[in-house]
C-alpha cells in the first residue's frame, strides 16, 4: 500500500518530467468604455388621438409587408394607451407586443439594443422578469422627451422593430 507522501513524492516527480505547460497570458485591458449619454427625461404621456395615429402606421406598414402583427402604445410608465391585432395575427403576439412597448418605456432604451446586448454576452436582463430584450419595441420621444413607446409582434424581430421603426417616421 501507498502512502501519502510516496503518492506525492510520484505527483512532483511526474509533474517534474512533464512537458511544459504553455504560458498563460492575462486577458488584454481595455480602457474604460464612454459611459452612455443620460436618456431623455420623460415628458406628458401620448395622447389617445397620437397613440392611434401610430397604431394606423404601423398597420400600414405591416400590411405593405405582408404581416400579420399586433402593436401596443404605452405611455412612460409602461401602461397600455392604444392596442390592435392585425386578422389572423398569432394570439402570442398580444403579450409580446405589450411587453416590448413596456420594456422599452420604462427602460428608456430601444428593445434592440437590449436584445445586441444579451446576444453579445450580457445576460442579465434574462433574468429580469420586468424586461423584454427582442427587437419591436422603441421608445417614443417628441421634444427629446420619452412621452410612450411602441410594441410590434407579429413577424421575426427585426421585421417588428422595421415596422415599430416606420410608424415613428416623419410623415
Amino acid at each position: 500500500m501507498k502512502t501519502l507522501a510516496s503518492l506525492l513524492a510520484l505527483g512532483l516527480a511526474l509533474a517534474a518530467t512533464a512537458p511544459a505547460a504553455t504560458a498563460r497570458t492575462a486577458p488584454a485591458q481595455t480602457a474604460p468604455a464612454t459611459p452612455p449619454a443620460p436618456s431623455p427625461p420623460y415628458g406628458t404621456p401620448i395622447s389617445l388621438d397620437a397613440a392611434q395615429a401610430l397604431i394606423d402606421r404601423a398597420v400600414a406598414a405591416a400590411a405593405r409587408g405582408n404581416f400579420r402583427m399586433a402593436v401596443a402604445i404605452v405611455e412612460p410608465s409602461g401602461e397600455l394607451v392604444a392596442f390592435a391585432r392585425m386578422d389572423d395575427t398569432q394570439y402570442g403576439s398580444i403579450l409580446v407586443a405589450q411587453r416590448k412597448a413596456r420594456t422599452a418605456a420604462r427602460y428608456r432604451l430601444a428593445t434592440s439594443v437590449m436584445e445586441e446586448r444579451t446576444l453579445a454576452g450580457r445576460i442579465v436582463s434574462l433574468a429580469n422578469d420586468d424586461a423584454l430584450p427582442i427587437a419591436g419595441g422603441v421608445p417614443i420621444v417628441v421634444d427629446g422627451r420619452i412621452v410612450g413607446a411602441i410594441g410590434v409582434s407579429g413577424a421575426t424581430a427585426a421585421q417588428d422593430a422595421e415596422v415599430a421603426t416606420a410608424a415613428l417616421a416623419a410623415d
